[in-house]
């Protein structure tokens, strides 16, 4: 390597760190532990309450179930609503991670990524010795499912647009459309904060189906007919669309590599996100696997976006 250049390097973090919640749809307590992983690892989840404790690969192929959240699955044990820590392991560039847990949900926190986040900065991250890598989309790939549609098309970088759709008092009030380009906007102050939401009147239905029955106004911005009922209001004037940009960014991490490339969605939800991450996959001949070297004297911030030299593998 050029003595002007670095490599950008894979990143765990420095030692282990734990937290205590509750699943937002179990209701069930949860005990999280998260532990540094080696290099090339990604991230792994493991069930210590069943036996044997059975570990589980975030990656889009193990992805189980789509109702309300991100399941993913290995036989017949499942880690639910992984999206939100997966979003903020992107958001923060870890590549690597064990995450252990006492039940089949991780904890939902405040509905955001952003006490991922601020667990993980409390124990610092350490770059390790190999290279990152990313996922370079190199032709559009588009799903539909019904109304609704989700791309991924090429771009020198990483950004994302999305447009959500519903006909209600409050969303009406709110920007239902947002793009952010991740190469000038950062992801820990604009999106890590943006939590789930949903309509007071739909929780009893949720419920119905054994969903969202540890769902309050700690872990969720909850709308009547006319107003959010959030003591503090909104985080930011559009947290519903910055959520669902939030929540798609967590369901492609399960790509197992960062992505550069273009999102855009139209009322997009999980399920399509999966199916977009498979459609990608499959299709070899639209993507490539690249890692990057960057100018020491231009240090370029994570995710990386605009790298001054790129080393490309194939796919597969």
């Amino acid at each position: 390597m050029h003595k002007n250049l670095y490599m950008l390097r894979q990143r765990t973090i420095r030692k282990p760190v734990h937290a205590i919640g509750i699943g937002v749809h179990s209701g069930e307590k949860v005990r999280m532990t998260l532990r540094p992983a080696g290099e090339n690892t990604g991230i792994v989840f493991v069930r210590k309450d069943v036996m044997g404790g059975q570990r589980i690969r975030a990656i889009a192929e193990n992805v189980s179930d789509t109702t309300l959240a991100t399941s993913i699955g290995r036989g017949d044990v499942q880690v639910a609503t992984v999206e939100h820590l997966m979003s903020a392991l992107w958001g923060i560039g870890i590549d690597n991670l064990v995450v252990e847990l006492s039940a089949a949900e991780v904890p939902i926190m405040d509905g955001s990524a952003a006490p991922f986040i601020y667990l993980i900065n409390t124990v610092g991250i350490v770059e390790q010795d190999a290279a990152k890598e990313f996922i370079r989309v190199k032709r559009e790939i588009t799903v539909n499912q019904g109304d609704a549609s989700a791309t991924l098309s090429p771009y020198a970088g990483f950004k994302a647009g999305y447009t959500f759709v519903a006909d209600h008092p409050v969303y009406n009030r709110c920007p239902k459309y947002a793009e952010l380009d991740f190469a000038d906007t950062s992801y820990v102050d604009e999106v890590s904060r943006a939590r789930s939401f949903g309509l007071t009147k739909e929780l009893e239905q949720a419920q119905a189906i054994n969903k969202c029955l540890g769902s309050s106004l700690e872990n969720a911005v909850g709308i009547d007919d006319f107003a959010v009922i959030n003591e503090d209001g909104l985080r930011y004037q559009d947290e519903f669309v910055k959520h669902k940009l939030l929540d798609v960014i967590g369901d492609l991490y399960l790509l197992g590599r960062p992505i550069l490339g273009a999102f855009n969605g139209f009322m997009s939800g999980h399920a399509l996100n999966n199916k977009l991450a498979r459609a990608l996959l499959r299709c070899e001949d639209a993507w490539e696997i690249a890692t990057f070297e960057a100018s020491a004297n231009q240090p370029l911030r994570e995710p990386i976006l605009q790298p001054a030299a790129v080393t490309v593998s194939q796919s597969g």
